[in-house]
């Protein structure tokens, strides 16, 4: 089913009193909102945070029972076990309590190296492991200066995501992240991101059909804040947002999430 969906990235951030602290902010404020809408029928939006992995059981353990809270890591190995030291394989992750996992993102592509077959491979094991792939798609500036941003995309998700049936593509998210978007304080335009998006469900229902199209979350990854998340937020086809930097300050955060469940 599609969900409208904020999602906080915390990066490589935070000592373990700084992540505690953040955890606890976090908690109040969302208690306290959801104190607030019990007597309401829309709730919170769903929001998954993605802490470092020294804080993974800290976390679960914080908000394991809650209903609209998740946490997930932000990589998994593509292998179930072996002889790779200080990689994390997805059974790992499971076995925190985790529910989510980050596969993909623009830095692990173009620090780390990693191509679209060796994602493949990650998000088969997430799915071997109960864990929800929230894989990342995006174009750097040059290629949408091209004009290749839609086909770059487009290859990304086929050979990430499309060797999947369909009952298996739902139980993944996409995020799209404009690669010239992040961490540089420029942003898609509303309008181009609900290009991107529209094009990306397309490319679904064209390949599976309208409902796993139109049940899949798309999510937003460029730069999304405190300022802008609104008017993001109000395209049809973004379903909410995977948050870098704003995620590390909970009110900024907390204000994204606000601007979701307005939308």
């Amino acid at each position: 089913m599609r969900k409208k969906i904020v999602a906080g990235n915390w990066k490589m951030n935070l000592g373990q009193e700084e992540a505690s602290a953040l955890v606890g902010e976090l908690k109040d404020k969302i208690d306290s909102h959801n104190n607030r809408k019990k007597s309401q029928a829309n709730g919170m939006p769903e929001v998954i945070l993605f802490p470092p992995y020294p804080y993974l059981t800290r976390t679960v353990d914080v908000f394991g029972h809650y209903e609209n809270v998740h946490v997930g890591a932000q990589n998994c190995h593509h292998e179930e076990k072996g002889a790779y030291t200080g990689e994390v394989s997805a059974g790992m992750i499971k076995s925190t309590g985790a529910s989510h996992v980050i596969i993909g993102h623009s830095e692990r592509r173009s620090q780390f190296g990693e191509d679209d077959k060796l994602l493949a491979s990650k998000t088969s094991q997430a799915l071997k492991n109960g864990l929800t792939p929230v894989f990342c798609c995006g174009e750097v500036l040059e290629e949408r200066e091209k004009g290749d941003h839609f086909k770059v995309v487009a290859d990304q998700i086929r050979e990430g995501l499309f060797w999947m049936d369909k009952s298996q593509l739902g139980n993944a998210v996409i995020a799209y992240e404009p690669v010239w978007a992040i961490g540089t304080g420029k942003t898609a335009t509303p309008e181009q991101a609900q290009e991107m998006h529209a094009h990306i469900r397309k490319l679904i229902a064209d390949t599976y059909n309208e409902d796993v199209a139109n049940d899949m979350s798309i999510l937003y990854g460029g730069s999304c804040n405190a300022k802008n998340a609104a008017e993001l937020f109000s395209n049809p086809d973004v379903d909410g947002g995977l948050i870098g930097g704003a995620s590390l300050k909970p009110d900024d955060f907390f204000h994204i999430i606000l601007a979701l469940e307005e939308a």
